[in-house]
């Protein structure tokens, strides 16, 4: 497992005697993280894009996309309220095991806590069909659980469709007007079970701290 102490945010904008001044997550090894504020974004997926291409001295090409494609990311997820965004670099033999998880931090318009069925009701009204919406109880408290099939974009060849499966769980803030959401994603649907037992077992990792 990765180091906990290196896998934490602040939670900015509440005092410390209202609300967690920060949270820790347990990633398995092979998890990147990826720097979202732009002072610290460029570094650190130059230091992803060389650790994927270590050895490799003639893909210029490919490694010239990949940080093209890993920057768009990494800015989209920053202008959405992104915090943190992790990639999985793991191994099994051969072949990387692609998955990410994006935390967000998402302040509620008003003061006034956010009933959790509310939040599911919404999800599960607004969602698209064959998603799996409900409330469920992680170590660091309730949760609203969504996993649905998401669409990916097309390259325009004309071949069939292709779907990622998405988790996601929304975590209230403890004495806040925010909640912290944990968005992850794999395009493995052959593993997409095991997969998301893995998402399950890093969200139920995730623990407040003062």
């Amino acid at each position: 497992m990765t180091d906990p102490d290196q896998q934490h945010t602040d939670l900015d904008g509440e005092p410390a005697s209202a609300a967690p001044a920060d949270y820790r997550l347990l990633l398995p090894d092979g998890w990147f993280r990826i720097a979202l504020e732009p002072d610290k974004r460029d570094s650190s997926v130059a230091a992803l894009v060389e650790r994927q291409f270590d050895g490799v001295d003639n893909a210029p090409h490919l490694k010239a996309e990949l940080r093209k494609d890993l920057l768009r990311r990494a800015a989209k997820a920053y202008r959405n309220g992104g915090i943190e965004l992790y990639l999985s670099l793991q191994q099994a033999g051969p072949f990387t095991i692609p998955a990410s998880l994006l935390v967000t931090l998402a302040p509620l318009k008003h003061r006034e806590p956010l009933p959790l069925d509310v939040l599911a009701r919404s999800l599960a009204e607004n969602g698209p069909t064959g998603q799996e919406v409900g409330i469920g109880e992680l170590s660091s408290g309730p949760a609203v659980r969504v996993r649905k099939q998401v669409e990916q974009p097309g390259d325009g060849s004309g071949d069939t469709a292709r779907f990622s499966t998405s988790v996601e769980y929304h975590l209230p803030v403890p004495r806040a007007a925010a909640f912290l959401l944990l968005d992850f994603s794999t395009p493995l649907e052959p593993l997409a079970d095991a997969m998301a037992g893995l998402f399950d077992a890093i969200a139920d990792s995730l623990c407040w701290t003062e």
